[in-house]
């Protein structure tokens, strides 16, 4: 019933998967000090590169990106050594593995990077504080400057080569999850009136210029985007974000990319704009290598897959309380279910 998930799966000429189940980004706060990988990251990766691809949790380009306590990131060269070690652990075992670039825009915090203000789309906060740290409450962010934002698509591009150099085999964009990509997509946190707000083209046009950015740097079949049209986390939906994507999708089904991501926690929920689940909605616009996530079992995804739902299926929360995921599902196996005191250590 699942042996479709087993079969190695060609993302391009360049990488073949030796299956087609990911391994989902899982941030794990386990950085050390200067946000650098450490050999606990690099054992707990390894142990799961049976899976066809791992993607990294999420990893900062830059130091105002960081939004969540001991975060890792690829902006320093003593970060991308560190990296190295995670990388080759992986390789040694056969797998691949992709970094998540990562930019929190609103939900960072200043006090990870003794800064002033952190940068988004607009002067709109995000009512809350930061998990891990309930004391520091978010505060109300500057609008990016043009300039700002030239910045940050360098700063990602820059990203993605350290990424390559620390030995991944490509990166994932996080464009989810209502972090700085995200915020542009949608008009909860969109409020600009200049040429990045307004209309779906000026609103995915930071989005597009980070990928297009990233592809010329390091290549389209290096780089893939996790994308959420459904706004769930950070933000609220609005009607109008349906056209946002439309062209969005559109306009990334003419780019040669590793694949598109799914942002979801769970893909049964619905979305009316978008006359349906995420998942479905992502299928009947863009065409190519798009993986799955959120609340599948191994049939379940099996069952999409052989329906041409998606391609990939990711995994997340069982991948934590199951390194041997991936053999326990091919040899019919019981998993061992998630608990959330497993995020306090990388078993």
């Amino acid at each position: 019933m699942t042996d479709i998930l087993f079969q190695p799966y060609k993302l391009n000429d360049q990488i073949t998967l030796n299956n087609r189940i990911v391994m989902a980004p899982l941030t794990r706060c386990m950085a050390g000090e200067g946000l650098v990988a450490t050999d606990d990251m690099a054992a707990y990766y390894a142990r799961r590169a049976d899976a066809g691809l791992i993607i990294s949790e999420a990893t900062i380009i830059r130091a105002d990106g960081q939004g969540y306590p001991n975060t890792p990131g690829l902006f320093t060269q003593q970060q991308v050594e560190s990296w190295k070690k995670v990388t080759s652990a992986v390789h040694e075992k056969g797998g691949k593995i992709f970094a998540q670039l990562w930019h929190t825009g609103r939900v960072a915090h200043p006090h990870f990077f003794d800064g002033d203000h952190v940068l988004a789309p607009s002067a709109v906060a995000f009512e809350g504080s930061v998990p891990r740290m309930r004391e520091l409450i978010y505060t109300i962010p500057k609008a990016a400057t043009t300039e700002e934002i030239k910045q940050l698509i360098e700063d990602y591009a820059a990203a993605a080569e350290n990424a390559i150099a620390a030995g991944f085999d490509g990166v994932e964009v996080h464009g989810a999850n209502g972090y700085l990509l995200d915020q542009f997509l949608h008009y909860d946190t969109n409020q600009r009136k200049d040429d990045y707000g307004q209309t779906p083209d000026n609103m995915a046009r930071f989005p597009l210029a980070v990928v297009d950015a990233i592809v010329e740097r390091i290549g389209g079949y290096r780089t893939g985007l996790r994308l959420s049209p459904g706004a769930y986390a950070h933000m609220s939906p609005d009607p109008r974000d349906r056209a946002v994507f439309d062209y969005l999708l559109a306009e990334l089904e003419k780019r040669e990319l590793a694949y598109l991501h799914e942002g979801m926690f769970d893909d049964s929920m619905e979305f009316d704009h978008l006359g349906g689940r995420v998942s479905e909605y992502m299928r009947q616009n863009y065409s190519k290598t798009l993986i799955a996530v959120g609340g599948y079992t191994a049939e379940t995804g099996a069952e999409a897959m052989t329906q041409d739902a998606f391609e990939l299926l990711a995994v997340g929360r069982p991948f934590i309380a199951n390194p041997d995921y991936v053999a326990r599902v091919q040899e019919g196996q019981a998993l061992t279910d998630y608990d959330p005191g497993m995020l306090e250590q990388l078993i």
